[in-house]
């Protein structure tokens, strides 16, 4: 069985990349995808007018989709609303903010909120992960045969070269969590590069990947997203780079979905664009 991921993030209305973002639209459903995961920073500032046309942008992809909040999706410059209340407005005019769930045939994919309104430390827009929450998740059956995805907003793990970094508390602990319950792909956003690299301390085979921007807040790399094609024994991971009339690859891996024993797990830092990747 294939099971096609079309993974977005980082669309920033308030500040998206108009022709980009409605581009999309149509290169998603070509795509075909089992499931769209969105993962995070719909808006740029949490402001309602962005919240309802992000809200009747994703009405437009294919139903079947997986959406968490980023650190932009609380009140930016509210301090208060953002301390107290921080995802009332994404809770408005998207839906529940702290998690989310899809199963289809092949295919089990949770997401959980990593963002914060508010935290006891200088930079309040780094990500943070409660383990009890993600130990709380659903798998389902421990031995079924299907594609474990996660996603969250923030890298649980710097990459490195990266232009920004996710800082997660608690980080590190979460991937341990994710690889004892056999998730096979973690995806996430926030750094506006596209990149892929094994998850940490989990059996060989299972990826970390994060997805690019549809906003004019580009790091290096055009505006895109990236799609995901899991078979029985690869994945395929394509970053489409916006050209200004379309979508093309800029970069691309190969993945064994089961590596032999002792198989080089050098992590991958954010890609040149248009480099290929062979893991």
């Amino acid at each position: 069985m294939t099971i096609r991921i079309a993974h977005l993030s980082d669309i920033h209305f308030g500040g998206e990349n108009a022709p980009a973002v409605e581009a999309a639209l149509s290169a998603v459903a070509a795509f075909e995808p089992t499931l769209v995961t969105v993962t995070g920073d719909l808006t740029l500032n949490g402001l309602p007018a962005e919240f309802r046309a992000a809200a009747a942008w994703l009405s437009r992809l294919p139903p079947a989709r997986l959406v968490t909040p980023g650190n932009h999706d609380t009140p930016y410059w509210n301090l208060i609303l953002r301390a107290l209340t921080p995802f009332d407005r994404y809770r408005r005019y998207i839906g529940q903010p702290d998690v989310d769930a899809f199963d289809a045939p092949g295919l089990v994919a949770r997401s959980l909120n990593s963002a914060r309104g508010a935290q006891p430390r200088l930079d309040w827009s780094k990500g943070s992960i409660a383990i009890d929450r993600l130990r709380g998740l659903n798998w389902g059956a421990p031995d079924a045969p299907v594609l474990k995805l996660f996603a969250c907003h923030h890298p649980l793990i710097d990459i490195e070269g990266a232009p920004v970094t996710g800082g997660v508390h608690r980080g590190a602990r979460a991937a341990v969590v994710l690889a004892e319950v056999g998730v096979d792909l973690i995806l996430t956003g926030h750094v506006h590069n596209a990149f892929v690299l094994p998850i940490p301390n989990a059996a060989p085979g299972r990826y970390a990947i994060g997805a690019g921007t549809l906003s004019l807040r580009t790091r290096g790399t055009p505006a895109g997203f990236s799609t995901i094609v899991a078979s029985e024994d690869r994945i395929e991971v394509t970053a489409l780079g916006w050209t200004g009339s379309g979508f093309e690859p800029s970069q691309t891996w190969s993945l064994p979905r089961q590596r032999a024993p002792g198989a080089n797990l050098e992590t991958l830092a954010v890609p040149v664009p248009g480099q290929a990747q062979d893991l």
